[in-house]
């Protein structure tokens, strides 16, 4: 039986964006243990605070302070937490609607079991001891035997040093698990050959293949050895340094339609200075040892492919 190839597989993307007047003003206030919403032209008090009234789409600035108590509306049990999130331990994930406000929170909720969470309970803030102007300033909330407290009273939103904006990280862990048609690519590819498979309609070669034609939705079968040599069809100058890529900036990643292909696959293009690069350039892949897949593709010192040989593959 053929060997099962997965892989763990890492999509992250921390986003940086600006803040505008009353999110400035919320994250701000939390850095300062000061709960803040905007009330709304009918009256509503939305927390967390939004810049447009979601019912008539004018734009809401007037900031009011809640009380940091609060009660739970719903809630559902964590029993496993997990990277980054706000506790190690078991927890709840809560609605809660502060006092002073019409709208719920979404946080975590620090109990010893889901018998100890119910709906209506009441809960209030447990602040974090190092605050930095962002929802994680709010450590938690925690069980707090209290009445209602009292409505919400108007605020100026003013706090020295505002908090004008904010990186969010944005990243997604997953199991990859090729199929049959990926997994004999890579097989071919650690034995530095590389395979795709025709359609036995159009008769097009793809690589890398999927397993069926994206053109005809034909299932592929007859498997076809292609390159190593290509062309290079199109390529960027990248000059921002990713994270945990040891390549110096700036350097070229290109389409590469290899010889007997009709697919351009991608690589990294070494071996040339950056900016001598071009389309029709004629290239082979450098292996590293050990490696599974090419390091980079190197210029052959062959002529350039005449644009007629390629412009189909662009």
């Amino acid at each position: 039986m053929p060997e099962v190839l997965s892989a763990p597989l890492v999509v992250e993307f921390p986003f940086t964006r600006s803040l505008g007047p009353v999110q400035s003003a919320f994250l701000t206030g939390l850095r300062e243990r000061t709960v803040l919403g905007v009330k709304t032209s009918g009256g509503q008090v939305l927390v967390p605070p939004v810049e447009y009234d979601p019912v008539t789409a004018d734009e809401i600035r007037d900031l009011v302070e809640v009380a940091p108590t609060g009660t739970v509306t719903t809630w559902a049990w964590n029993p496993a937490p997990r990277r980054d999130q706000p506790l190690r331990t078991p927890f709840a994930w809560v609605l809660v609607k502060l006092d002073g406000a019409d709208t719920a929170l979404l946080h975590v909720l620090d109990a010893p079991g889901p018998d100890a969470v119910r709906t209506g309970m009441r809960v209030r803030v447990r602040w974090a001891a190092e605050r930095a102007g962002a929802i994680t300033d709010i450590a938690c909330f925690e069980p707090y035997e209290s009445g209602p407290g009292g409505p919400a009273a108007p605020h100026d939103g003013r706090f020295a040093d505002p908090v004008t904006g904010i990186v969010a990280p944005a990243r997604l862990d997953y199991t990859y698990s090729p199929g049959r048609a990926p997994t004999d690519y890579l097989h071919a590819l650690a034995e530095r050959r590389t395979v795709g498979e025709r359609c036995p309609s159009c008769r097009k070669v793809y690589v890398p293949p999927r397993g069926a034609c994206p053109t005809c939705g034909i299932a592929t079968a007859e498997r076809v050895e292609v390159g190593p040599r290509g062309t290079v069809t199109t390529f960027c100058i990248v000059n921002i340094k990713a994270r945990n890529l040891d390549i110096e900036v700036p350097y070229v990643y290109g389409h590469i339609a290899l010889d007997g292909a009709d697919l351009a696959l991608h690589g990294r293009i070494g071996g040339i200075p950056y900016d001598q690069v071009r389309m029709g350039l004629r290239v082979e892949p450098v292996w590293t040892e050990g490696g599974r897949y090419p390091d980079h593709y190197r210029p052959t010192g062959e002529p350039d492919a005449d644009y007629d040989a390629y412009k189909e593959l662009i």
